[in-house]
């Protein structure tokens, strides 16, 4: 089945490719999380519009992304989460927490999608995560979690 992309998908492509899936994985994961629609030949102009806003936000040369990559790695993020009395959080960040907490903490603005977790952070302490900025750089960043 054919469809157009209208977020990056790991491993499959980004937002305004027109990819070829199975069946069963566009209709029951990427149309239903609206990662994907359905291909059709009025959906070319939606490629076009897709396209043009991804090069809008996107970082274009790998100086842009060192530049931010090194901002990002020298911010100090601390994200203060609800936490019981053996240090478990009620709950898990999230890369949406993570985002916010390095804009608060005087950092670039970073989107979402781009943080990539190893594994899901459910305990106070020290963390390192990843974000994607460009195929060929990513940074790290060290996120301390305290207790609210």
């Amino acid at each position: 089945m054919k469809i157009i992309l209208t977020h990056e998908v790991s491993g499959l492509g980004a937002a305004g490719d027109v990819v070829d899936v199975k069946d069963g994985y566009a209709r029951n994961y990427l149309v239903p999380r609206k990662l994907a629609i359905r291909w059709t030949k009025g959906g070319e102009k939606d490629v076009e519009q897709i396209r043009r806003a991804r090069k809008i936000h996107e970082i274009h040369t790998i100086e842009q992304a060192n530049q931010v990559k090194a901002q990002l790695e020298g911010v100090k993020v601390r994200l203060a989460v609800r936490s019981g009395d053996a240090g478990r959080l009620f709950g898990s960040v999230t890369p949406a927490d993570i985002a916010s907490a390095i804009k608060a903490s005087g950092g670039p603005e970073v989107d979402k999608r781009r943080i990539e977790l190893g594994s899901p952070i459910k305990t106070l302490g020290a963390h390192e995560t990843s974000v994607r900025l460009h195929p060929e750089v990513a940074a790290t960043v060290n996120i301390e979690v305290v207790a609210a």
